[in-house]
């Protein structure tokens, strides 16, 4: 098991939209949690059924949104405290300097695209699937397959404990997100609730998508 807790490599702005998609994240979460409908009324409200999708039809009309506005809606929506933080952890590390190398406006619009590609993923691998689809998931996964591109030999802090051994150690990005990938792969068909075609689908559309849009020069990190 393994948990990235920061990178070695430092970004010239401040990374704004980074910091506004965790705050709007962490307000949509709070607000759900407080309100009287409660999480679970969210998630079969507004999450990604791609049933709908591929049949062209809502499911409990009046109860929830179009399916067109869910595939927006659903990637501000988390299930758990746990979701959130986690999501939200991969977005701040990773996040930052692939903003960094897009610039605000386009890296808000490739974290859209990368979330809408993802669900496309899974709408298209589980076409009959009546589960919500909800998170940002989705979306960081795109950034993690930007910043496998950008920066594979960028250091970062890796938590690793296994059994008994603990230990926190400087791995290059190659590795972390290249072992992360092949554990969606891996986890396709386990089950418990986790839409990993959508990560899968995420990672490779914000591959794609980081060498369309281009950017700034791409800062050279090498291991120390």
């Amino acid at each position: 098991m393994f948990i990235p807790l920061r990178d070695e490599n430092p970004t010239r702005r401040l990374p704004a939209i980074t910091l506004l998609l965790i705050v709007i994240n962490a307000g949509v979460f709070l607000f759900q949690a407080f309100s009287s409908q409660g999480l679970a009324s969210y998630v079969q409200r507004m999450g990604v059924i791609p049933y709908e999708i591929t049949h062209f039809q809502t499911l409990a009309e009046g109860a929830r949104l179009s399916p067109a506005l869910t595939l927006l809606v659903a990637m501000f929506i988390h299930a758990s405290l746990f979701h959130l933080a986690g999501n939200m952890l991969f977005l701040w590390i990773f996040g930052n300097n692939v903003e960094d190398f897009l610039g605000p406006i386009r890296f808000v619009l490739f974290y859209l695209l990368s979330g809408l590609g993802a669900s496309f993923f899974q709408v298209v691998l589980s076409p009959s699937s009546r589960v919500p689809m909800i998170g940002a998931s989705g979306a960081i996964a795109g950034v993690l397959g930007a910043y496998l591109i950008l920066y594979p030999a960028a250091r970062v802090m890796t938590l690793i404990f296994l059994f008994f051994f603990i230990r926190v150690v400087a791995i290059p990005a190659a590795y972390v997100l290249g072992l992360w990938f092949v554990l969606q792969i891996l986890n396709v068909g386990m089950g418990g609730g986790v839409a990993w075609f959508a990560h899968i689908g995420g990672f490779l559309v914000g591959m794609v998508l980081v060498k369309l849009f281009g950017g700034r020069r791409v800062r050279l990190v090498r291991p120390n």
